[in-house]
């Protein structure tokens, strides 16, 4: 095998045959292909693509480029969740202890956000005392004890995409479906979880901007958990508006904490409750209700409980940052559009979000936002405030927000978006 030839079948759409995709993959984990011959192959898959026999023998060597975690130890059954990534995307933070207090294990390695959208352990290491990194045995101590965990993945499970997407940000190849496919389904099934519910936001926002390739993506990865025996299924979801009322680390807990106590905003509550229905369901738990765990506590029992097993204390006062900026309504009428990805924006430029990895985020930086569309404003009231530590950054989140939201004339009609808008399974 050379890389040379692996290259050269995919430039000229070929199929690559399992041979040539173990080789290429373990050759590059080891550093024998060089980061410039794996880009230009990464290119190829972007413009040529790759069957599904292909992209389920990629995903299997990046898998088994590292270890595989078991849960079998566990007396309840395991069921996990991944968002490809929004604005306001809190979910996992109420979802896991609300699954878990229907009766589920719910193992949710999660990662850090990038650019405008972001990321859950960002948002938890708000929470004065919380760990994010855990030992194999520590997060199994957590699931086994409390009934949920969410923590970073440990350096072992599927080396092979880490270094393939670090590679990927800075060769424009981030966008190839099967290459997004393979990266999230190799660390979730490496993660050993028995079932797995797939939230692929589409909209502004998020990553897939048209329905069409959203279901593309989310169709080729229930495709990839089916043929590696993990049941799969996919919502794809709004995103173009901000999900809830806030965009933020430390405000998103605050807003998820008012969800598991019987509050928060509606759209945060359907969809949380959606994605524990449908992961209940492929674990085969059929009696429990989501929304009755939220109601009457238990679920923010099991919150408490996870938090403070990772070091954290759920009583603790949130960081709140120091300087405040309000945009209030140009003119009175109907809020028919609110920009998630100019709020993301402008919560990524205010200090919620990196550039890069190394970056530092500010825990109390963000969006908080007063009025959804649908909404009835009046000239001069507060419509978004704007959260940071350093005030120099606001004119270039303001920035951002130009053109981000459109206000019509008063009685205009306005047609709600649903929340979920396709299953695929």
């Amino acid at each position: 095998m050379d890389a040379i030839s692996v290259i050269r079948t995919k430039r000229d759409r070929g199929e690559l045959s399992p041979e040539q995709i173990d080789w290429v993959i373990d050759a590059y984990t080891r550093g024998e292909v060089a980061d410039e011959q794996m880009s230009a192959l990464a290119m190829a898959i972007l413009l040529n693509g790759m069957n599904r026999t292909e992209i389920a023998r990629w995903t299997a060597a990046m898998i088994a480029s590292g270890e595989r975690m078991d849960f079998s130890s566990l007396s309840r059954p395991t069921a996990d969740k991944h968002s490809t990534g929004g604005v306001g995307d809190k979910i996992t933070l109420p979802l896991a202890p609300l699954v878990a207090a229907c009766g589920a294990a719910v193992p949710q390695l999660s990662g850090r956000g990038l650019g405008h959208t972001g990321g859950t352990l960002d948002k938890l290491e708000s929470i004065p005392g919380w760990r994010a990194l855990l030992s194999n045995e520590e997060m199994l101590n957590v699931l086994d004890t409390t009934g949920a965990v969410i923590c970073a993945a440990g350096d072992g499970l599927a080396p092979a995409d880490k270094k393939l997407y670090a590679l990927r940000d800075v060769t424009g190849t981030v966008e190839a479906i099967p290459l997004i496919a393979s990266s999230i389904m190799s660390k979730k099934i490496a993660e050993g979880t028995g079932s797995l519910v797939l939230d692929v936001k589409v909209g502004s926002g998020a990553f897939m901007k048209n329905i069409e390739d959203a279901r593309e993506l989310a169709s080729t990865m229930v495709g990839l958990g089916t043929d590696h025996g993990v049941k799969t299924v996919a919502l794809l979801t709004d995103m173009a508006t901000p999900l809830g009322l806030t965009a933020g680390n430390a405000l998103e807990v605050r807003e998820s904490v008012e969800v598991l106590a019987g509050g928060g905003p509606a759209d945060v509550v359907e969809l949380t409750v959606a994605l524990a229905r449908e992961m209940l369901d492929a674990a085969g738990i059929k009696d429990a209700d989501p929304a009755k765990a939220l109601a009457d506590g238990s679920a923010m029992d099991v919150w408490r409980r996870m938090i403070a097993a990772q070091g954290g204390d759920p009583d603790a006062t949130l960081p709140v940052a120091r300087e405040r900026h309000v945009v209030t309504a140009p003119s009175s009428g109907v809020l028919t559009r609110l920009d998630a990805y100019g709020v993301g924006v402008a919560a990524w430029r205010l200090g919620a979000g990196r550039a890069r990895k190394e970056d530092p985020v500010q825990a109390g930086a963000g969006v908080e936002l007063h009025a959804k569309p649908g909404d009835t404003v009046t000239a001069g009231q507060p419509l978004l405030t704007l959260h940071t530590d350093t005030p120099e950054k606001f004119d270039y989140a303001l920035r951002s927000l130009d053109g981000s939201y459109d206000i019509a004339a008063e009685g205009t009609s306005y047609e709600p978006t649903p929340v979920v808008l396709e299953r695929i399974a």
